[in-house]
């Protein structure tokens, strides 16, 4: 999916890991979709993630998930 959204800015959709994951990324988890506010690196690759909603996630070094994120039109 990739398409233009209102604020300039342009989504896409990535596959993203425990090593490409970035603030902002859009993971959709049991159908919500969940904005990454903020990550903390974790022993062995592995990354925990914060959403803006509240919810925590731990992702490990084999996880792999599509996620929507938001790039500047420059």
């Amino acid at each position: 999916m990739s398409g233009w959204a209102p604020n300039g800015s342009l989504a896409a959709s990535v596959e993203i890991t425990s090593i490409s994951v970035q603030r902002g990324d859009v993971i959709e988890i049991g159908g919500q979709p969940c904005r990454v506010a903020d990550l903390v690196q974790l022993t062995a690759g592995a990354k925990r993630l914060f959403f803006e909603s509240g919810e925590v996630l731990t992702m490990h070094p084999q996880s792999q998930f599509t996620a929507i994120r938001m790039m500047k039109k420059w």
